[in-house]
């Protein structure tokens, strides 16, 4: 019997299959697995006095599915390969579910995907009630389905409608919660009572079958055959469409074997939902977001750009300089990580204020049942607002979040650090003033650093940390153990005007704005950006971003350029915003107007004075050009801010430009975009790209050299 599973039998004749592969953390769907289940079903199908069968681990999680780095091998030439695998699974679970004795899923952990497929082929399931387990289908997040018989039965044990945020969403639910929509049947206060109750099921219900395979059972909510439902159906799609943009096919490849399952026999249904899973598994989008989401993402949530020799770093009080939007929200999220918060102002009310804006958050979750009166109480209670600068005394963080003025910027630093611990991390939260240069206001610029939060902060992940020429890998070390402790996403970059998010992102807007003045409809930008799968339109982001924010900031770069005796770059995108500003009055969305109009209580639409003022919808080209055009241009962005060392790990890059400024996840990020495409190929289209529209899409030294090399950004 192999290690993977050990098989226990008691004096009952219940059987009990405790999990636990070998050094490995946790439990996954590899080749030990699949062996070691192998076995035990072929010993469980020769018990002669079988009387019931548990399912357990031994590891900290219940199963955590798939082993990704198979999944990420599967390619169209190893399709059929790759079916049989995963056939060879669902006829393990089928043959669970239809052994002549009642199965149980004792769930001491996280189930998620295959671990909850395989509770699912159990005809009861019992958690052990912790409000940490999470329990659900994620597989579409990484652009995938629930391979393993999950879409056949959940949407036969649920219904369609009901199992629909859980398959198409991927929607992750606690023991209780789960209890409620119906995926688990009880709960357990521990792994003993677990066991305890596991056993007294299989000796009450010794004929235990599956719903699915009782006869007469009825599918909540019907088949599509029932009138009720197949009005619906048409529906759905178009929404499904309508959200993804066609960017997205694991969505669609649920939706579809799902309806199509419900229309025939288990066994079929399930060769059904294998094709599927194994059409998007070996398609180059999961692969994308395998990488991403999970790989680049896990790597970095283990401080993979952290240096070394250093210890770990708690923050037990950090100030912040600026109670406004930024300020409020760092000071919410330090709060909510159980670190103290001086949040300081110029007067007491502008500090009151921004302290006003947790309150505001903590209000809605204690009215939504997410938090307890007293917790909220507690959570507010660690924000003290002042304008006073001796508060910040014993601080060993300050991060000020004030105007994106040098000068300013200069002075809250220096009263910072007069106050603070000596041995403190001082921050600044600009997005686009080289951290080098605001170090000089420093009287300690080894401890200086970027920490480049991003609006709104209580929603948004991610946070850039910029180090400066000066910066010290203690303090980088201590900047990323605090992201960390807030429970955000950092990625590291070294200083550079924008640094690497500011800079990749500006080249999408130039590019929008840029199509305007060529006299493209701007109806069809927006929707260039949305069938790219941006999640706003240039335009759109450009008045949420604010037209005189934007050229602040460019008349600020103008003045430091010119002091350093070099020269700013005009580009199309600055004549649009003079115009906007200078002769049509249009700010964006704060002053109701911009590229778009925003009445009052109403949805906003596209200003119809656009096509006077730029001549807009006189031209035209093809639309896979304006979409391609906003994703290479950001792509070769970042190649080239790697080839100038802004930064320096593909991992931070391809987060960073998922989470921090909304490029397409389908892509897996600016990088790994151009391994999806392929890097010969994009250096040809880049080529083509820049013969047409300018010389901003010829590739990168750093990139075509990479392609002569054979070799892609991993």
């Amino acid at each position: 019997m192999s290690e993977a599973i050990r098989y226990e039998k008691d004096n009952d004749n219940i059987v009990v299959l405790t999990m636990d592969a070998p050094g490995q953390s946790a439990n996954t769907m590899n080749e030990a697995y699949k062996s070691a289940m192998d076995q035990c079903l072929e010993r469980l199908e020769q018990e002669s006095d079988l009387a019931g069968v548990i399912i357990t681990s031994a590891k900290k999680t219940f199963f955590a599915g798939g082993d990704l780095n198979d999944l990420v091998k599967a390619t169209p030439e190893l399709a059929q390969e790759f079916m049989d695998s995963v056939s060879a699974i669902k006829a393990q679970l089928r043959r669970l579910e239809q052994l002549p004795a009642p199965v149980v899923a004792a769930i001491n952990g996280a189930a998620l995907g295959g671990g909850y497929e395989i509770c699912l082929a159990c005809n009861h399931r019992i958690a052990i009630n912790n409000p940490k387990t999470k329990i659900g289908l994620p597989e579409v997040t990484l652009g995938l389905l629930p391979g393993g018989g999950g879409v056949v039965r959940l949407t036969r044990l649920l219904g369609l409608e009901a199992a629909a945020p859980f398959l198409l969403e991927g929607k992750q639910v606690n023991p209780e919660q789960a209890l409620k929509a119906g995926l688990i049947h009880e709960l357990a206060d521990d792994a003993e009572a677990m066991l305890a109750k596991a056993k007294a099921f299989c000796k009450a219900n010794p004929k235990a079958v599956q719903p699915w395979d009782s006869k007469g059972y009825k599918v909540p909510g019907g088949t599509p055959a029932t009138p009720a439902l197949a009005m619906k159906l048409p529906i759905i799609p178009a929404m499904l469409k309508h959200k993804t943009k066609g960017c997205m096919p694991a969505p669609e490849a649920i939706l579809s074997a799902a309806v199509e399952s419900l229309q025939v026999d288990v066994d079929t249904a399930l060769r059904i939902e294998g094709r599927y899973f194994t059409s998007l598994a070996v398609g180059g989008i999961s692969t994308n977001m395998i990488k991403a989401f999970f790989f680049q993402l896990q790597q970095i949530g283990k401080g993979g750009s952290r240096p070394q020799g250093y210890d770990h770093h708690t923050t037990a009080k950090v100030g912040i300089l600026g109670a406004g939007m930024m300020g409020a929200g760092i000071a919410y999220s330090s709060a909510m990580a159980g670190i103290e918060v001086v949040l300081k102002d110029v007067s007491e009310d502008n500090a009151a204020n921004g302290k006003a804006y947790s309150k505001k958050l903590l209000d809605k979750a204690v009215s939504r049942g997410k938090m307890t009166q007293s917790a909220a109480d507690a959570i507010l209670a660690r924000i003290t607002p002042t304008a006073s600068a001796e508060a910040l005394q014993g601080c060993d963080l300050v991060i000020e979040a004030v105007f994106e003025k040098q000068e300013l910027k200069a002075q809250v630093t220096q009263e910072a650090e007069a106050q603070m611990l000596a041995t403190g991390v001082m921050a600044s939260n600009t997005s686009s003033l080289p951290i080098t240069g605001l170090a000089r206001a420093s009287s300690r610029p080894e401890n200086f650093i970027g920490l480049h939060f991003f609006s709104p902060v209580d929603k948004m992940p991610l946070v850039e940390i910029i180090c400066g020429k000066e910066t010290s890998d203690a303090t980088l070390a201590k900047a990323i153990d605090y992201v960390l402790q807030i429970r955000k996403t950092p990625i590291v970059v070294n200083d550079a005007r924008g640094f690497f998010t500011t800079r990749v992102i500006g080249t999408y807007v130039n590019e929008g704005l840029g199509m305007l003045v060529e006299g493209l409809h701007p109806a069809s930008i927006e929707m260039a950006a949305a069938k790219a799968g941006f999640p706003i339109g240039t335009l759109a982001i450009s008045d949420e971003l604010n037209l005189s924010t934007m050229r602040n900031i460019r008349l600020a770069t103008e003045a430091a350029l010119e002091a350093e005796g070099q020269s700013y770059p005009r580009t199309p995108a600055d004549e649009v915003i003079d115009c906007m500003l200078d002769q049509h009055d249009r700010a964006g969305k704060l002053a109701g107007k911009g590229f778009y109009d925003y009445p009052q209580g109403g949805k906003k639409s596209l200003w119809p004075g656009l096509r006077d003022a730029f001549n807009a919808g006189s031209q035209e080209i093809p639309f896979d050009d304006m979409r391609e055009r906003l994703l290479f241009v950001q792509s070769l962005e970042a190649v080239r801010c790697m080839e100038e060392g802004v930064i320096e790990q593909v991992a931070d890059a391809n987060i960073g430009s998922i989470m921090g400024i909304g490029f397409p996840p389908w892509t897996g990020g600016v990088l790994q975009f151009i391994n999806y495409y392929g890097l010969r190929e994009f250096i040809s289209r880049a080529r083509e790209l820049a013969a047409r529209y300018g010389e901003r899409f010829n590739p990168p030294a750093l990139l075509v050299e990479k392609a002569k090399r054979g070799e892609s950004f991993d």
